[in-house]
């Protein structure tokens, strides 16, 4: 990237992102080398891989990383991440999913076992040095939260600093016992910057011009507000009279309030909206410089409170904040726009998510 960002700590006297950081093809090179290679990711559902041997391919971030992986439970019961790149030529490994005894390369027949490590190679007599650590399947950090997996090509932080604040508020829900929901789960290509979707999310300032009939009825948006910690934030949505809330535990942060909804960002590109009813979980996928993919994956915890808590019509939402984000994408391409000002009340997310991802995109 030519210049930094520059975005000023004091939201007082601070300025938006330059608009070219939503359309030019340098700074969204930077962000995937700079920001998604080195942030934590969702790989999966914890409850894939049950028996030994089972073995599942996928591809980090299609479409920006593209970065071929592989789930794997060994004969030890550990869960692991590995490159799914063959050591010797770059050959894809393991081509779908399956339960195998080892993975098996079926371009020139090298053997890993199922953690990774070497263990034969056809025709390789006279080789010096081999094998060496080099001829492992790399191994990437793989952590669980709830029914969730993440992993990190090269994490530019702690794994348990980044999910602290979920698990000091919801850990009590035992997100572990959520069911699946894949029928509230879909995808959204949506014709804007990956960014400008998180700076939307970011703010409870649109809720009552945006989404007045969809959400403006269950929350309460005088007493809507956003608390930042390091990596990440939330978004805390109080009941309206007469909604359905959550039943806080003794000495909760909250206790006292009538929570409808936490709405936690994770740095750089993870949504975790939890409800009565369950949680949804966003990913938001840069495929392109103004092209978004946003995966919606849904666990349910209540399914008596489906259809009368917040987040109950997740599609009306998300079609009234993409018709906003493209709008918005239009905007910024405009010669005479380039940097805004933040409300300090109500747009301290967006401020947050901005000096990250400057702080990130550093040189």
């Amino acid at each position: 990237m030519a210049e930094p960002l520059d975005i000023d700590p004091r939201i007082e006297r601070a300025r938006t992102l330059p608009s070219r950081v939503y359309h030019d093809p340098d700074v969204h090179y930077a962000v995937c080398e700079r920001v998604l290679a080195r942030s934590w990711q969702l790989v999966g559902d914890a409850g894939w891989l049950k028996a030994p041997g089972h073995v599942v391919p996928l591809t980090l971030l299609e479409g920006s990383l593209d970065e071929p992986l592989v789930l794997t439970r060994a004969n030890d019961g550990e869960a692991r991440c590995l490159s799914n790149v063959c050591t010797h030529r770059g050959m894809l490994v393991v081509e779908g999913e399956g339960h195998v005894q080892s993975l098996r390369c079926r371009y020139h027949g090298r053997r890993f076992e199922l953690d990774g490590s070497f263990r034969s190679m056809p025709e390789f007599e006279g080789v010096e040095g081999f094998p060496s650590p080099a001829d492992d399947l790399r191994r990437l950090p793989l952590h669980a939260w709830g029914p969730l997996l993440f992993a990190s090509l090269d994490p530019m932080c702690d794994f348990e600093a980044w999910i602290r604040p979920i698990r000091e508020r919801v850990d009590w829900l035992r997100a572990e016992r959520f069911v699946p929901w894949p029928d509230h789960s879909q995808d959204y290509l949506v014709g804007a910057n990956w960014a400008l979707y998180c700076d939307n999310y970011l703010e409870g300032f649109h809720v009552p011009y945006v989404h007045a009939a969809s959400l403006g009825g269950k929350l309460d948006y005088d007493a809507y507000a956003t608390e930042l910690f390091e990596w990440s934030n939330v978004q805390i949505g109080v009941a309206a009279p007469g909604q359905p809330a959550f039943h806080l535990p003794e000495g909760h942060p909250d206790e006292g309030k009538r929570i409808a909804a936490w709405y936690f960002w994770l740095f750089p590109n993870l949504m975790l909206n939890f409800y009565p009813w369950g949680v949804s979980v966003n990913v938001v996928e840069p495929v392109g410089p103004t092209r978004t993919r946003v995966l919606f994956r849904s666990w349910v915890r209540d399914p008596s409170s489906i259809g009368t808590s917040a987040g109950s019509d997740l599609h009306r939402v998300e079609m009234e904040d993409e018709e906003i984000v493209e709008g918005v994408q239009r905007g910024v391409r405009s010669r005479l726009y380039d940097r805004g000002r933040y409300s300090p009340r109500r747009e301290q997310g967006p401020h947050h998510f901005h000096r990250l991802l400057a702080r990130a995109l550093e040189p």
